[in-house]
């Protein structure tokens, strides 16, 4: 198993209630987030088990889907539903991104 794993669904967890906050001002929003951030686990869980192209491409859509939430919580701060996310939290998905593109690169 990646270390990373493990990482993500930690990180996801400790973001519960902001993507809680963010469901209630605006609904579509923190569904779209609710599903990039299960998408990163998912896709990054069937590449750890993938061989050759599918291994690739199930991390560059997790990589996507990484990037994505990252975007959701940026686009609700600009809306005005959220303050802009802590710099620990924006740290540990920048750190999650860089492990995917690390991981798409070696794998491309």
């Amino acid at each position: 198993m990646l270390h990373i794993y493990p990482f993500v669904l930690e990180l996801i967890a400790r973001l519960r209630p902001v993507i809680v906050l963010i469901e209630r001002k605006d609904r579509d929003l923190g569904r779209q987030l609710r599903r990039a951030a299960a998408s990163v686990v998912l896709n990054l869980s069937e590449g750890m088990y993938s061989r050759g192209r599918n291994r690739a491409a199930k991390y560059h859509v997790a990589l996507g889907s990484a990037r994505e939430v990252l975007a959701c919580f940026e686009v609700a701060a600009a809306f005005g539903h959220m303050k802009p996310l802590e710099a620990a939290a924006r740290a540990d998905l920048h750190r999650v991104v860089g492990t995917l593109v690390r991981l798409v690169e070696r794998t491309a």
